[in-house]
C-alpha cells in the first residue's frame, strides 16, 4: 500500500510518499525556518501563506523522487493536529481535496501520535508496552504505551516545552533562532558542571516536567554575572559555552531522570525518544545508557526524521488503515486533537487521579 504524507503543523511543509508503513520512497521538507529567524519564532500567520504557496510543490516534488504518480497512491495521510490552526489547515484541506479527487481513503493524523511512528523506519519493530518521550518545540510528554496505538500521558510539562526554553535561553544569550543546535554547538565547548542550575520539584508528586523556573534561573545568572550576549553572529564566550553546557545537562537529566522513574515503575520493553529535541547528541547519550541500564532497547528517528516531517504523518496513517479506520470528509483541523487515552488504572499507575491528556 502506498500513502502520501501530509505535514503542516508549523514551519514546515512537507510531504512524503511511504510504502506499507516502513519504507520511504522520498520524504521532502520545506522549511520556514530563515523566513522566521529574525523574529525568533514561528509567526503564524506568515508561517500559514508559506504553507499555501509551497504545498503543491512539495508534494510533487515527493511524488517524482519517489518515482510515481497520484494514480498509485492508495491513501493520504495529512496532519489534523495540535498545532496553529492557520497551517493545518492548509494541510488539511489539501489533503482531503486530494483524497476526494483520487476516490481514496483521507486519514487525519495527531502530529504527536507521528512523532512515536518516526521510529518505524530504522529501528526493529516496537516491543510493547513501551514508554515515549516526545520532546519538541512545542511538546514535551511522556507516554506510556500499552500495546500499539493505545496512549496515556503519564508526564507532561507544566509550562514550556524543552524545546520551546532551549529557544528561550538561545535568545537570551544571543545565539539565535533556533535555539536547540545553537545551545548544543555551544555547549561542546563549555564545561556542563560549571553551573549548577535547579531541577524544578513538582509539589503533587506527579512525575511532570517543569522548565519555566530553570529559564528564570538562567536570566537571573546572565545579570548577576553581567553576561554579555553574543553580537552580530560572534563566537561565544567561555561563559556562555559553559552556561550553554550546564543549561543543557540540567534539561536533559530532567527529561531522562523522570524517564527513568517512570520505566521502573511501568516495566516497558521499549523506550522511545522522538521529536525535534531528540536531535539533541547528549539526550540521545543519556537516554541510550538508560536502556542500558534497565537492559531494553532505545529507539531514536534518524536526524531528518526527528524534526517536524510528513514521513512520520504516512506511517501512522497506514497503522490506521491497517485496521480499517479512516476519516470523513468532515474532518477539519484541530488544534487540540489529543491521543487515545485510557485510565490510570489500566495503565497500572501507583498515583491515581484524573488522567492526563495532550
Amino acid at each position: 500500500m502506498i500513502v502520501l504524507g501530509i505535514e503542516s503543523s508549523c514551519d514546515e511543509t512537507a510531504a512524503a510518499i511511504i510504502r506499507d508503513g516502513r519504507t520511504i520512497l522520498s520524504s521532502e521538507i520545506f522549511s520556514q525556518i530563515d523566513m522566521h529567524k529574525p523574529y525568533g519564532g514561528v509567526v503564524p500567520e506568515l508561517a500559514s501563506r508559506e504553507h499555501l504557496a509551497r504545498i503543491e510543490t512539495v508534494v510533487d516534488t515527493a511524488l517524482r523522487n519517489a518515482g510515481t504518480e497520484l494514480r498509485s497512491i492508495d491513501a493520504v495521510a495529512v496532519t489534523q493536529g495540535p498545532g496553529l490552526i492557520g497551517s493545518l489547515l492548509v494541510g488539511v484541506s489539501f489533503g482531503k481535496a486530494l483524497a476526494f479527487g483520487l476516490g481514496v481513503p483521507c486519514i487525519g493524523v495527531n502530529h504527536i501520535e507521528g512523532h512515536v511512528y518516526s521510529v518505524v523506519f530504522e529501528n526493529p519493530p516496537i516491543e510493547y508496552p513501551a514508554l515515549a518521550l516526545i520532546v519538541s518545540g512545542g511538546h514535551t510528554n511522556l507516554f506510556f504505551i500499552p500495546e500499539e496505538r493505545k496512549y496515556k500521558v503519564v508526564s507532561r510539562t507544566r509550562d514550556d516545552a524543552a524545546g520551546e526554553a532551549f529557544d528561550k535561553v538561545a535568545k537570551m544569550l544571543g545565539l539565535g533562532y533556533p535555539g536547540g543546535p545553537l545551545i548544543e554547538k555551544a555547549a561542546k565547548n563549555g564545561d556542563s558542571k560549571s553551573i549548577r542550575f535547579p531541577k524544578a520539584k513538582i509539589s503533587d508528586g506527579r512525575p511532570d516536567f517543569s522548565f519555566s523556573g530553570l529559564k528564570t534561573a538562567v536570566s537571573r545568572y546572565i545579570k548577576e554575572h553581567q553576561i554579555t550576549p553574543v553580537e552580530n553572529g560572534g563566537e561565544p564566550s567561555r561563559e556562555i559555552n559553559d552556561l550553554a553546557a550546564s543549561f543543557q545537562k540540567t534539561v536533559v537529566e530532567s527529561l531522562v531522570g523522570t524517564m527513568r522513574k517512570v520505566a521502573l515503575e511501568l516495566k516497558p520493553r521499549t523506550l522511545v525518544v522522538a521529536g525535534g529535541v531528540a536531535c539533541n547528541l547528549a539526550l540521545r547519550d543519556s537516554a541510550e545508557k538508560l536502556g542500558k541500564e534497565l537492559d531494553i532497547p532505545t529507539y531514536f528517528p534518524s536526524r531528518h526524521l526527528s524534526t517536524d516531517n510528513a514521513a512520520m504523518i504516512a506511517a501512522a496513517g497506514y497503522a490506521h488503515l491497517s485496521r480499517g479506520e479512516s476519516s470523513d470528509l468532515s474532518m477539519t483541523a484541530d488544534i487540540t486533537l489529543r491521543l487515545q487515552n485510557f485510565d490510570n488504572e489500566d495503565a497500572g499507575l501507583k498515583k491515581k487521579g484524573v488522567p492526563y491528556r495532550l
